[in-house]
């Protein structure tokens, strides 16, 4: 694929500083990048990359300059998100157009299959399925009974969705997911064995919801688990049965949410979060990396880093103090010494 510089500025509302008929074919880091790639710069820590990159041109925002006059910029707002832009060009322009079932496919007589929908090889689509048009099912996925997906979702190999799932439009379900499984209840006894108690609900997942490569999450006991419109789930994430999580929320790899836990809209948590059952998390919540919460938090907007969670700032000072403990114990035994008498 190729884009001119002007194209590009045109797509992104950018400015070029350069020539606007340059044109690159390739995208790349800074560090790798060759005359006809483009890249782009959104974290200071990469500036000593930018200021020697072979690439043809750069995303930019206005605070950049550059002193190598063969370097062409294309000056954005925001050079991050409008690189994603390009990829998504670059993806699309790549993409192979499936269509169709492929051989060795077993789909119900009792489905509705959307137009312009692909299925792939030793895929098993079950009865009163309902897959949207322009859905694209790879090969091995396992589709349960009256699950519904909706139009130009990507269900990539190897996926599981469990029964009664209700998937809405634009999903991705990367390989390895398990959709529906049973959620983890088991009733403590008397005499220490366990009492088993059934998953009846189902899972729902909004539009725009993207699921990492073998996350899980679990259905409802009698309800549904329920992940809203535009929210991200990275590999390996563990949702517990009837948890739910708000819109374009992001939870990063090996977190863990337990059961009946309600998240609110617009959290960002970090790899290892880890969530205790029955608490609320309130609108836009941060929780850096191996962050846990045991009780609610109510107050919108906090960041939160330490297990358990205390605000960032305040834990970092803790931890600040924490590494002077060793420290603090001699000066402390040397000042009973000398006030005490102590040895």
């Amino acid at each position: 694929m190729e884009l001119t510089l002007r194209k590009i500025a045109n797509l992104l509302n950018g400015v070029i500083q350069g020539d606007e008929s340059f044109t690159i074919n390739s995208l790349s880091t800074l560090k790798d990048g060759n005359s006809g790639d483009l890249s782009f710069l959104a974290n200071s820590k990469y500036r000593k990359d930018f200021d020697t990159t072979k690439c043809g041109a750069v995303l930019v925002d206005n605070s950049i300059k550059s002193e190598n006059s063969k370097l062409n910029l294309i000056i954005v707002a925001d050079p991050y998100t409008s690189f994603a832009i390009i990829l998504e060009l670059f993806e699309r322009s790549g993409a192979a157009s499936r269509m169709g079932r492929e051989e060795h496919v077993f789909i119900d007589e009792d489905t509705d299959i959307g137009v312009d929908s692909y299925i792939g090889a030793f895929s098993y689509v079950s009865k009163k399925v309902v897959i949207g048009p322009g859905t694209q099912i790879y090969p091995q996925v396992y589709i349960g009974e009256n699950v519904e997906i909706g139009e130009k979702c990507t269900v990539f190999p190897g996926v599981k969705i469990y029964p009664n799932t209700k998937i809405g439009n634009y999903c991705t379900i990367h390989s390895g997911a398990v959709i529906g499984s049973e959620g983890f209840g088991f009733a403590p006894q008397k005499n220490g064995s366990f009492k088993k108690i059934p998953q009846l609900g189902n899972v729902v997942l909004g539009d725009h919801v993207s699921i990492g490569a073998n996350t899980t999450i679990d259905r409802g006991t009698v309800s549904s688990t329920r992940i809203e419109s535009g929210v991200k789930l990275d590999n390996l994430v563990h949702i517990g049965h009837n948890v739910s999580i708000g819109k374009d929320s992001a939870i990063a790899a090996q977190a863990g949410i337990a059961g009946s836990t309600i998240i609110g809209e617009h959290c960002m948590f970090g790899g290892q979060v880890g969530i205790a059952g029955h608490v609320e998390v309130a609108n836009h919540t941060q929780i850096a990396p191996k962050g846990g919460v045991m009780s609610s938090i109510k107050e919108e907007g906090r960041k939160l880093l330490g297990a358990p969670v205390m605000d960032f700032n305040h834990t970092k000072r803790v931890w600040v103090a924490w590494r002077k403990l060793p420290e603090m114990q001699k000066k402390i035994e040397l000042l009973e010494t000398v006030l005490l008498g102590k040895r």
